[in-house]
């Protein structure tokens, strides 16, 4: 039996500026599933997305899913783009195996924490204070070089990822540090700097977008101080919960985390299509 993608709907062009298009999964012209295949909304054409991907239960288990998202890549293939992505779910461990088994590894990961409703203190010596306008400015230059290179190192073109980073940081801070529901604020201990927190308050959660500790004070345990006062900060604006982002291969900060009690909600796999 041949298994096969059918056109579902038209290729459509979003608001978003993302294009998307849904397919009929079929085994000799009979529908077993369908698979919604889309560019993706942070990364622009470069990079495709199977946004979902469901086989009805009868069809399970005999290689329909495997079949489909081969023939997606074919299909972002013809539209261009350079690399294939997949949000994954925890819990989904049978779309992890499945992709892992077609090539696919893990990104980066979301990862969240429920918070108590205490804030946690921070250690002897240490207090936060906001960012100033001239701190602003250095951290924002230097960041969006940083970013365009976190994602030009997991093999996103150069122009896509500094596109990436531009649009990013000028969509979620239009107005610098007066942007509401924002927080830049500069760590310091004995007096002095020593690491930044960017914490955005989203509408039921607060999540951390950037935490830095100087390079001269790293090793200190203030990467650990900086996270109980995103906690702090979380609890104090009335958000239960606290999200972040992790990239594979960063392992102090993965350990960080874990140590603090965040846990992994999304994982993101990705794979070249060459």
């Amino acid at each position: 039996m041949t298994t096969t993608l059918r056109p579902a709907e038209p290729l459509r062009q979003n608001p978003d500026g993302t294009r998307s298009r849904r397919y009929a999964v079929c085994v000799n012209s009979r529908p077993v599933g369908e698979i919604h295949l889309g560019t993706s909304p942070t990364l622009g054409d470069s990079v495709a997305r199977i946004i979902d991907l469901r086989i009805a239960e009868p069809d399970r288990r005999r290689g329909r899913g495997t079949v489909a998202a081969l023939a997606a890549e074919e299909v972002a293939r013809g539209w261009g783009c350079a690399q294939l992505e997949v949000p994954v779910p925890v819990a989904a461990d049978a779309a992890l195996r499945l992709f892992r088994t077609l090539g696919y590894t893990v990104r980066n990961r979301g990862m969240e924490k429920r918070l108590d409703t205490t804030p946690p203190a921070l250690p002897p010596g240490s207090r936060a204070r906001p960012m100033t306008g001239e701190e602003f400015d250095a951290w924002l230059e230097a960041q969006h070089e940083r970013f365009a290179r976190t994602w030009t190192d997991l093999g996103i073109p150069e122009a896509a990822a500094r596109a990436k980073s531009h649009d990013d940081h000028a969509r979620l801070l239009p107005h610098g540090l007066a942007t509401d529901d924002m927080l830049l604020s500069v760590l310091e201990h004995d007096g002095g700097p020593v690491g930044i927190l960017w914490v955005a308050l989203q509408e039921d959660k607060a999540f951390v977008f950037d935490v830095r500790t100087y390079p001269a004070h790293q090793g200190r345990g203030h990467g650990r101080t900086l996270m109980l006062l995103a906690e702090r900060q979380a609890i104090g604006s009335g958000r239960p919960v606290l999200g972040l982002n992790v990239f594979a291969g960063n392992t102090p900060a993965e350990t960080l985390y874990t140590s603090l009690g965040y846990e992994t909600v999304t994982r993101f796999l990705s794979k070249p299509l060459l």
